[in-house]
């Protein structure tokens, strides 16, 4: 396993970190995984065991089971706690009260002392803001998430699912008054999706932001079990649970070049569209999930792969996004420069 500094940080975590998401099966978790306590530790087991030293999860990750299966499995496991990145979430609600969600102040903290009590912990190292509240100031939660920080609940901020422009604005109004920033930017980015690459990942390396890549198989849409001759994969999580939203049709071509690239590599059209994630520039940690310690393994043998400049091209060019202004005008107007 290789290690990678997170941002500005100083601080090293494995290229590849382990997603929690298929913990609890509770409500729509249910079609990514019911991994329960037995099979919770022993896929945490593996993870540790394989060098992965940074561990996601999120609150409303089965609505908080997925926490409270995590926090348990590391007594059960008689995991160093020291020696784990453990990041969490907070934004979405959990239940119908009126403050149970957002980014509110009050919020904010509420939701991180009922993680910490979930995963029986003192603080946790990072802090997602999980999306936007278009209800609270960006100037108000970056102040709420500075005064966490500096209640030692948590090590770390960052960001997930805010549009370039608006991390641009929380970070300028943090170094306005001398909060604490934004350290890193969790976004869906795979071969199916890589609109990050217009406006948010020129963010990321601009202001040294490590880069987190969520659902870098697309919900499972490039495992190499839907084709288009199998396009409702019997069992697939996608069958029941369509998300992200991808152009399928461009996928399906996408997931004929992996699969043939895969054929040359003797692995899984899976392993390579994982290993073109890693290899992308500005990735820091590819987020991956799994329902079993053999899915896992099969899953971090990509981290093993070296994707030739031929096989990049292929799958950068079947995937390529389409021009959108003002890209075109810039890369115009630049030529000569």
């Amino acid at each position: 396993m290789k290690y990678n500094f997170l941002g500005n940080t100083g601080l090293l975590v494995s290229e590849i970190c382990f997603g929690t998401m298929t913990f609890g099966g509770k409500g729509l978790y249910e079609a990514i995984g019911k991994a329960q306590q037995q099979d919770v530790n022993s896929i945490m087991k593996t993870v540790v065991d394989s060098g992965i030293n940074f561990i996601d999860t999120a609150n409303v990750y089965s609505f908080g089971e997925s926490e409270t299966l995590l926090g348990q499995s590391i007594k059960d496991v008689g995991l160093d706690r020291d020696q784990l990145i453990i990041a969490t979430k907070v934004r979405a609600f959990l239940n119908q009260g009126k403050n149970s969600g957002g980014l509110s102040r009050y919020h904010i903290f509420q939701s991180v002392d009922a993680s910490l009590k979930r995963l029986q912990l003192n603080h946790v190292d990072i802090l997602y803001v999980h999306g936007v509240d278009l209800h609270t100031p960006v100037e108000e939660i970056m102040r709420s998430l500075n005064d966490i920080v500096l209640s030692g609940k948590v090590r770390y901020v960052a960001v997930c699912n805010w549009p370039g422009w608006m991390v641009m604005k929380g970070m300028g109004i943090a170094e306005k008054y001398g909060w604490h920033k934004f350290v890193g930017m969790q976004y869906f980015y795979s071969l199916a999706g890589r609109d990050i690459e217009r406006e948010v990942l020129p963010v990321a390396a601009d202001q040294n932001l490590a880069m987190m890549p969520w659902s870098p198989l697309a919900g499972g849409f490039l495992s190499g079990k839907f084709t288009r001759d199998n396009q409702n994969a019997d069992g697939a999580r996608r069958s029941s649970f369509d998300f992200p939203l991808i152009n399928k049709e461009k996928a399906y071509d996408i997931i004929d070049v992996i699969a043939g690239i895969g054929k040359q590599y003797g692995v899984s059209a899976a392993q390579i569209a994982l290993a073109w994630v890693r290899l992308q520039k500005g990735v820091t940690s590819t987020i991956i999930g799994a329902k079993n310690a053999d899915q896992l393994l099969d899953n971090i043998r990509s981290t093993d792969i070296e994707l030739s400049a031929d096989d990049l091209q292929k799958m950068d060019e079947v995937s390529a996004l389409p021009v959108e202004y003002p890209g075109w005008i810039i890369e115009y107007q630049n030529k000569n420069r």
